[in-house]
């Protein structure tokens, strides 16, 4: 079965044919058996791929609250793949799913029942399909993942499956990336719009799009490339932290992989991270090259043959 692959970002769109486990680049809606869309967020309804029809749509289209940089244009190139290519199956393989075996003392926040029950306020985790492929290129029982390009993330993986990870009510949670912010005291956030110092937007623009690498820089893309060594020490000191707390959570840890832009070509960056973890034991660490496209394919694959 050939399957496209529809991979949308917040400011990019990637399209793979792929044909059994080998896939190339395309640059339009080419002729497939199938369309495999990648959607960041599930949130509690989707644990797994989903055939989409107009209720899967609206289903994603309200989930776009949680996830407006992703959602949003996922939806978007759903629509126009559907009409693009209307007498093939689309399906949606969600970047949430993959953390859906987390456990509840790692999903749930300290927060009043009402936001968890009511409002749905939960952990989800993210970069589940990028984790996903790592698991199966390395054999390891006790795995922590570094997702690190835009977005950054590192997870905890025990007999393959997710037991914790970094990112959680959206993609904003976790480690710096690019150009957001990850944690941040929501006691900062909170003064911010108290003292009228930030509008709502300005807030939400600021944390997505100027902090970060770019924000520790004095702004700009947020390439590592370009990031000043303040940047950079922030950056490995979190990371490093973060791979500490998954080793923690996975009950120790066998392999230390990279993955993403910065986890597979900043070699000093990756080598910073790795030393500094190295009190945790004899480490193995891999590098992943990202190849969401096939897990995506396959996860299109299985569900249709269902």
């Amino acid at each position: 079965m050939d399957v496209l692959v529809v991979n949308a970002g917040s400011t990019s769109l990637k399209l793979h044919l792929v044909r059994e486990d080998e896939s190339r680049v395309v640059d339009d809606y080419v002729a497939a058996d199938a369309v495999g869309h990648r959607v960041v967020h599930g949130g509690r309804r989707f644990v797994g791929p989903a055939l989409v029809d107009d209720v899967v749509e609206r289903a994603i289209d309200e989930l776009s609250t949680l996830a407006p940089l992703h959602n949003r244009p996922a939806l978007e190139q759903i629509r126009r793949a559907r009409e693009a290519l209307p007498g093939v199956p689309h399906v949606a393989v969600f970047d949430t799913a993959f953390h859906r075996t987390m456990p509840v003392a790692a999903s749930t926040y300290a927060i009043p029942e009402r936001w968890r029950e009511e409002w749905n306020v939960h952990r989800y985790g993210f970069h589940g399909i990028s984790v996903q492929w790592v698991v199966s290129q390395v054999e390891a029982e006790r795995l922590v993942v570094c997702h690190l390009g835009g977005g950054c993330s590192v997870t905890a993986v025990r007999g393959g499956l997710s037991v914790d990870t970094t990112m959680g009510f959206s993609p904003l949670e976790g480690v710096p990336m690019a150009t957001r912010s990850g944690s941040v005291d929501p006691g900062a956030v909170l003064y911010l719009l108290r003292e009228g110092l930030l509008t709502e937007e300005e807030l939400a623009d600021a944390l997505e799009h100027e902090s970060g690498l770019a924000g520790l820089s004095g702004g700009g893309s947020g390439d590592v490339r370009n990031a000043s060594s303040l940047a950079l020490d922030v950056f490995v000191h979190r990371v490093s932290a973060a791979v500490a707390a998954m080793a923690a959570a996975c009950g120790g840890i066998d392999v230390l992989a990279f993955t993403g832009g910065i986890g597979e070509h900043a070699d000093a960056v990756r080598e910073r991270i790795a030393e500094r973890v190295r009190f945790l034991g004899d480490v193995r660490v891999e590098v992943v090259p990202a190849r969401e496209e096939l897990v995506i394919a396959a996860e299109t694959r299985r569900l249709l043959a269902a």
